[in-house]
């Protein structure tokens, strides 16, 4: 079903809310598309510190990247509910973040720091114009997949997640699965590009999925993932008794705990590599965590960095500090401290990201 300029819709609490596709794709700072460059052309150098403390900095409201968010309707995804948040059902415990509507709002304004960091564009590898069959995982609220069908009209897109968050007022040529991109992948034809996209919390063997896309490419076939490499680093000498610094070393503790790697996508190169792309290009960029980098470039990242950062902290959190026995009110006051770094601009910090595409043998049909 094709989404109209305006619609009710409803959530599974039964309320009603207006989505509107316009306004899910404003972003909501002005703009000049030319300050966003790098010039160079193969991405911006490493951030260096500005001295001007009177350089303006600009503000940004998660309410205007999306107004509403349509679930689809299953009884069986009913969401569990912890510490006043929800997270999915489906696979419970798979995914450490929540998945309501502040999180939803969230991965919108996300949504638009990936695009803004590679100039306004929803990928980088080289693809056709209309590639026949799109395949986006771990999807989340699945703005990229609709953006990318609205752009790509001839193209058909599926998206898949383990939360059913995405709206049902679509683009005729998008759906959306519930799926684990760990599981064995059941599609009954190929792919020519997929994509993957801030994948650093879900999975525990990334290589196997970076095997199943190559398996379910056509030749000739592209797959890109754009992802994180965590903990951050920073400019100088680590502020080790900041908040934010233990925020990170405790953040990678936690994880390993609880069996995972928040630190694969250093490894993303070799992933690709073993799976038997070919012509693997990989470019990496910069997040600073507040606007404390020369450039309006950084300026404008680190604006929406530092929301989405302020915005997420405290569900990333909960799960991940709990194993190592923070109870949710100790939880949510250290998060206070550590925010109070983010909103600063005397700690240098940054993380990098990492955008990577890879090429399947052989001649696209």
């Amino acid at each position: 079903m094709t989404a109209s300029p305006s619609s009710d819709v409803g959530h599974d609490d039964g309320s009603v809310a207006s989505f509107s596709w316009e306004s899910s794709r404003t972003i909501a700072v002005d703009q000049d598309v030319s300050v966003l460059s790098w010039d160079s052309g193969s991405g911006p150098s490493l951030p260096s510190v500005d001295g001007d403390t009177q350089t303006e900095t600009m503000s940004i409201s998660t309410e205007s990247i999306r107004s509403s968010t349509m679930s689809l309707d299953s009884s069986l995804y009913h969401y569990v509910h912890e510490n006043g948040r929800t997270y999915h059902r489906y696979k419970e415990g798979r995914y450490f973040l929540p998945n309501d509507a502040a999180e939803q709002e969230r991965l919108d304004l996300q949504h638009q720091l990936f695009i803004i960091t590679i100039e306004n564009k929803l990928n980088l590898a080289p693809i056709p114009d209309n590639p026949p069959r799109v395949l986006d995982i771990a999807t989340g609220t699945g703005i990229w997949a609709i953006e990318f069908a609205f752009q790509h009209p001839e193209s058909y897109v599926i998206g898949t997640d383990l939360s059913p968050i995405q709206p049902q007022f679509l683009p005729e040529n998008c759906k959306f699965e519930i799926d684990d991109a760990e599981d064995e992948w059941t599609f009954s034809e190929p792919f020519n590009y997929i994509h993957g996209r801030a994948l650093m919390s879900c999975f525990n063997d990334p290589a196997a999925v970076v095997k199943q896309g190559f398996e379910h490419l056509a030749p000739g076939g592209i797959m890109e993932f754009q992802d994180a490499l965590f903990p951050m680093n920073y400019v100088g000498e680590p502020p080790t008794e900041s908040a934010l610094y233990r925020w990170n070393q405790m953040m990678l503790e936690g994880v390993s705990r609880l069996g995972r790697s928040w630190s694969n996508a250093r490894n993303y190169h070799r992933y690709f590599e073993e799976a038997g792309f070919e012509d693997i290009v990989e470019k990496r960029f910069y997040w600073p965590t507040s606007p404390w980098a020369k450039g309006q470039y950084y300026k404008t990242v680190a604006t929406y960095f530092q929301e989405d950062l302020l915005t997420g902290l405290e569900g990333i959190s909960f799960k991940v500090l709990g194993v190592l026995g923070l109870s949710p009110e100790q939880v949510r006051e250290f998060v206070e401290d550590v925010k109070k770094d983010l909103v600063g601009t005397g700690i240098h910090a940054y993380i990098t990201v990492t955008y990577i595409y890879g090429r399947k043998p052989g001649d696209p049909s």
